[in-house]
């Protein structure tokens, strides 16, 4: 948001004050002022002169020789410039004067240039005549300059009087970082109140007065809003015998002065308006609308239309339009149709001035690629109550600059009005909240100053609409403190108690997954959330599997970036085809991050799933085991200290068929390990064996526990038994354990698997196995028999899995 300091003094006249003065002063209030220009620096003895006589260079056949009057004396200046005549007023820096650069826009020279007198071509030179580049500024804003020539005055300039005054260039430009909450300081009026509190100064708003004939708008135009959601309010007036001509000197400087080019009275009309209140409005061509009939209504999915820029945009049912009775003419709230321009042939126009839904707006805005000031301003969310304010506004102007006759009446589609806020005056807690003693009869003059009521009976403070950020009394206290001085208010130390800081439960089990990683020689690896739909291919994922139900991003970057992953391995897999290439060796990565999993496709209005992965990825040293084990070792130290329970029919098409496992804890599923399916791994580019892990950690926070059970030394022997088996290969030591725990009894205390053996000396088609059995009773000494009984049973259970006992 930028201002210029004589825009600002139109609405605050006794405003005095230096550019730091007023930046200081505003940023103390609260209204940061980011920066400021001084349109006049670097410009220096520059005065109205009136060119008296142009004689012919004796030696140049390029150059003049002229005679300007500059009011105190006749100067002689040397030019080259082919647009003066005699009596023409002039811009005239004197020597010893500085310009600002050069003839080209965008020239400017630090420091500025200055003027000497000299000779040119043997004749004398005692100034210089001066474009409206020299000057600092652009025929942009001075659009009436001519191309590559002297800036030539209007012929009421006085001679001799300053000419920098006479262009409007002793100004200062403010930029202003404008917060979210405060909508009503994007408007040259908010800065001007904002600033008129700050130096407890009058505000002096525009008073608007009445304007229309005794015709009637509703006769000219009809409206309808079929989605009253989107627009909340919708005002239309007409003006017709229109006259384009250029505006007013003083409106084009001020439009100039925060860079919007002057074009016509009508176009800078809106543009004023749009400035002055902080209310984006549109000018239609009353003739080009057919049936005299507007519509607000949301696109169709597919429906094309030309914006004034000329581009045709493809447009979805969520960006709500501006139509006529037959087509659209508008996309509501970012940019006209180029079917409903203003031309220099228009008779009757039609303001619109409306309230659109922010969020709506910002998202149509991205969606087009088309964001533009007016956007940028609805986006913000509007008070219903400044778009009459802001159409009655741009009629009285349109009456003041006799550009047109103004149809009486207006027509209001208004789906939302706003009530003044009211809210509790405590001054007790003020004072509290800021650490002051401040009297409620000054707290009331800072809300005076402010545009604030108050209401005596009730004690409440009374928020304009316009002030959409008061709401509580801690509201209160802000505008409080920043017009009392934040300087003001003394240093104390915090009430309360101090508390002790720490993670979250959540927190502190990623950091723990960190470090065990870490520990096991891993390397954190980051990657994207937005993946290529080719990744399901790469990954070997069936056609109907859940994991191809992807969001799918808008706006992309490119087809590389276009959904959110599902799974987090192809990232984890291109980080190891990427070292793999770079050549090197025995690398470990893994990576704490999402995947998102919507519940359809696409999506509605629930967002996705996201669930947090621990993915872990190795080459080179290390095995199926070793992944095996640095996982075990992760959920041992979250407190899963109960048996995990491995299922190598996980049947995942991605890793290797023999060599993979879902995980599983307390019956539910909670990852998943194995070795990449060497297809797989071709196509990424792994030329060895590589091992990859996820844990789904939502599942892990949901069980982890960092209680510590101790328990004391016991107090009676263990007796243990070995036992050596012929195993079929197809039964897993997981089920042999599972037997041994459900039929060891009470009494059973642990066990041990200390051998496997396969070889010549065991028949085909079996394993050797042999395990320690532990048993101990925390109340007495075992007997023998105790433990056979035991054994007996975990033996006959054996048996019937096929199983032989080795003697």
């Amino acid at each position: 948001m930028n201002s210029s300091l004589s825009w600002i003094k139109a609405y605050v006249p006794d405003l005095n004050v230096k550019a730091q003065e007023y930046m200081d002063a505003m940023r103390l209030s609260g209204t940061i002022v980011e920066s400021y220009e001084e349109l006049d620096a670097d410009l220096d003895q520059i005065v109205v002169g009136q060119i008296e006589s142009i004689k012919k260079h004796p030696d140049a056949d390029k150059l003049v020789v002229c005679q300007v009057n500059v009011g105190d004396e006749v100067l002689q200046i040397v030019t080259g410039a082919d647009n003066i005549r005699e009596g023409d007023k002039v811009p005239i820096v004197r020597a010893g004067g500085k310009v600002a650069g050069g003839h080209e826009p965008g020239s400017r020279v630090p420091g500025g240039v200055k003027i000497k007198k000299g000779k040119l071509r043997g004749v004398d030179s005692a100034g210089m005549m001066c474009s409206i580049e020299e000057l600092g500024s652009s025929r942009e804003m001075y659009p009436e300059a001519p191309e590559n020539g002297i800036y030539i005055f209007d012929a009421d300039v006085e001679v001799g009087s300053d000419a920098i005054e006479a262009l409007g260039l002793h100004d200062v430009v403010f930029e202003y970082e404008i917060t979210s909450n405060r909508v009503d300081c994007y408007s040259v009026l908010g800065i001007a109140r904002e600033a008129a509190a700050t130096f407890d100064l009058p505000f002096c708003p525009p008073e608007v007065s009445e304007t229309g004939n005794e015709e009637q708008a509703k006769d000219y135009i009809k409206v309808h809003v079929e989605n009253t959601e989107l627009c909340h309010r919708y005002c239309a007036r007409v003006v017709k015998n229109i006259k384009i001509a250029p505006s007013p000197k003083w409106m084009q400087r001020r439009l100039a002065s925060v860079g919007i080019r002057p074009i016509n009275n009508l176009v800078d009309i809106t543009n004023y308006v749009m400035e002055e209140y902080g209310q984006p409005m549109h000018a239609y061509d009353l003739s080009t609308i057919a049936g005299s009939e507007i519509v607000v209504r949301n696109a169709k999915d597919g429906e094309t239309f030309t914006t004034l820029d000329g581009q045709e945009r493809t447009l979805d049912n969520n960006v709500l339009m501006i139509c006529d009775g037959e087509k659209s003419i508008g996309i509501a709230g970012i940019m006209g149709g180029e079917n409903s321009m203003i031309t220099e042939d228009v008779h009757t126009v039609l303001f619109e001035s409306a309230n659109f839904d922010g969020p709506n707006i910002r998202r149509s805005a991205k969606r087009l690629g088309l964001r533009t000031d007016a956007s940028g301003i609805f986006e913000k969310g509007l008070d219903p109550n400044n778009a009459q304010a802001a159409i009655d506004r741009a009629c009285e102007l349109v009456e003041e600059f006799s550009a047109g006759e103004v149809v009486g009446g207006m027509v209001d589609v208004c789906q939302e009005t706003r009530v003044p806020a009211r809210i509790k005056l405590e001054p007790d807690r003020i004072n509290h909240l800021l650490g002051t003693d401040i009297p409620k009869e000054e707290m009331l003059t800072y809300f005076k100053r402010l545009q604030l009521g108050f209401d005596p009976d009730t004690d409440e403070v009374i928020a304009p609409t316009f002030r959409q950020d008061l709401k509580v009394t801690a509201d209160l206290a802000e505008e409080v403190a920043r017009l009392y001085g934040y300087d003001n208010i003394p240093s104390s130390l915090p009430n309360g108690e101090a508390t002790t800081g720490k993670l979250s439960f959540k927190l502190r089990i990623e950091g723990i997954a960190r470090d065990i990683a870490e520990d096991c020689g891993f390397s954190q690896a980051m990657v994207y959330s937005f993946e290529s739909p080719k990744v399901f291919d790469k990954l070997r994922v069936p056609e109907d599997s859940s994991l191809r139900k992807a969001v799918e991003i808008s706006n992309p970057l490119g087809e590389d970036y276009s959904i959110m992953r599902t799974i987090s391995l192809n990232g984890m897999l291109n980080s190891l085809a990427f070292n793999y290439n770079h050549r090197n060796k025995n690398v470990r990565l893994y990576e704490l991050g999402n995947i998102y999993l919507p519940e359809s496709v696409p999506l509605t209005t629930d967002l996705p799933e996201e669930r947090m992965q621990f993915t872990l990825g190795m080459y080179g040293e290390g095995d199926f085991y070793d992944m095996k084990g640095a996982l075990e070792l992760f959920l041992e130290k979250v407190g899963l200290h109960d048996k995990k329970e491995y299922d190598p029919d996980a049947g995942r098409p991605y890793l290797h068929p023999g060599r993979q496992a879902d995980i599983y804890y307390d019956g539910t599923r909670i990852g998943y390990l194995g070795e990449v399916h060497p297809d797989v791994a071709d196509t990424y580019g792994i030329g060895e064996a590589a091992y990859v892990a996820v844990i789904d950690m939502p599942e892990i926070v949901s069980r982890a526990n960092f209680d510590h059970k101790y328990e004391g030394i016991a107090r009676f022997p263990a007796m243990s038994r070995d036992i050596s088996m012929t195993v079929p290969k197809e039964i897993l030591a997981g089920q042999i354990e599972d037997v041994i725990e459900r039929k060891g009894g009470a009494y059973l205390e642990s066990y041990h698997l200390f051998d496997l053996y396969e070889g010549k000396q065991i028949k085909e088609g079996y394993k050797s196995l042999a395990y320690t059995i532990v048993f101990r009773a925390k109340d007495k000494t075992l007997e023998e028999s105790e433990v056979t009984k035991a054994m007996d049973r975990i033996l006959k259970a054996l048996e019937k899995m096929g199983i032989e006992l080795r003697k």
